[in-house]
């Protein structure tokens, strides 16, 4: 198991509301995009889902900087940042933590996990076991963990970022339905155009921009971004649309599994937060659609069939966008 960490006191639990929020957006995305080039749109993805509560799924071919894009993330804030190589042999106890008998006074002494961190980047999440891979519900789902009987509270800013190689299948385990619907967002970064793949030669010349990045941003700042995307408002006809495109997914042919209620809330609530980034005070449909796919697509399952005849779960959830009528 590798770990890398920085480590920075936990954010307070309330938080006076600070500047005006889109300056603190603004300063985050160019800051990340000094080391991480030709990748805005994942890079507001990520922050959507980081500042409305969420997790992600990066599912990506080796190199694409995902990993990077953690790092630089984290170190844009300041937060504790931990990351786990998942393998075959890892244990709920490496990433949970352990208790360990100390001689002196006789008792038990709890050693915290990699879990306890502000970001924890889970590379490659599929290679471990099931057993291991649960270890993270409860922590992802609730912000706590249960060890030897004792319920342990996770930081006020918890973030997982998983990995996993779309292209290798041995040594695997897939991900069951549960830990997939825990994850707000699932998206690939992608190959990137040649020219910014030339500004990423020139930036390594000498040194990984990694090396010179600093935080532009506080926790404090962070704990503010989440208040304000909250206050973003949401018209009763863009829930009853979210609500449709999710319900379509349980009644679309070819689905043999629907998303639950909680993809309709993950949905409205990354929603907000893009609709904040653009400097909008409401959602629009634009910001659904928008999201449709990286919210609902790793949360349904295809029937078989469906499968054999070319239907995936993006091209399903796009079919159902197009049938909708669209709220004015």
């Amino acid at each position: 198991m590798a770990m890398d960490s920085v480590p920075v006191p936990s954010p307070a639990a309330d938080v006076p509301l600070v500047g005006d929020g889109r300056s603190a957006y603004t300063r985050i995305v160019a800051n990340i995009e000094t080391v991480i080039k030709g990748q805005r749109s994942a890079i507001q993805k990520l922050l959507a889902a980081f500042v409305s509560g969420g997790h992600v799924l990066l599912e990506d071919y080796p190199g694409t900087g995902k990993t990077t894009l953690a790092k630089t993330l984290a170190l844009s804030v300041a937060a504790q940042f931990k990351r786990i190589q998942f393998t075959p042999d890892l244990l709920p106890s490496d990433i949970l933590g352990v208790s360990i008998f100390d001689q002196n006074d006789r008792s038990f002494r709890f050693h915290e996990g990699p879990i306890f961190a502000n970001i924890v980047l889970a590379d490659e999440i599929n290679r471990a076991s099931p057993r291991t891979q649960s270890a993270l519900l409860e922590a992802m789902a609730e912000s706590q963990v249960s060890v030897d009987g004792t319920l342990r509270k996770l930081s006020d800013l918890f973030f997982v970022i998983a990995t996993q190689n779309p292209v290798e299948s041995r040594g695997t385990y897939p991900l069951p339905e549960a830990q997939m619907d825990r994850f707000a967002l699932q998206f690939s970064l992608g190959y990137i155009s040649p020219e910014a793949e030339v500004e990423i030669l020139s930036a390594q010349v000498q040194q990984h921009p990694l090396d010179r990045i600093q935080s532009c941003l506080s926790l404090e700042e962070v704990m503010d971004l989440k208040q304000r995307v909250k206050g973003i408002r949401v018209s009763d006809e863009i829930k009853r649309y979210v609500v449709d495109i999710v319900h379509g997914t349980r009644q679309k042919a070819g689905v043999q599994l629907g998303a639950s209620p909680r993809a309709s809330l993950t949905l409205m609530k990354i929603a907000q937060a893009i609709a904040f980034f653009e400097g909008r005070e409401m959602v629009t449909p634009a910001d659904v659609q928008f999201l449709a796919q990286d919210v609902l697509a790793h949360r349904i399952i295809m029937d078989p069939q469906a499968r054999f005849s070319g239907l995936t779960a993006a091209g399903a959830i796009a079919e159902i966008l197009e049938a909708l009528p669209v709220p004015t």
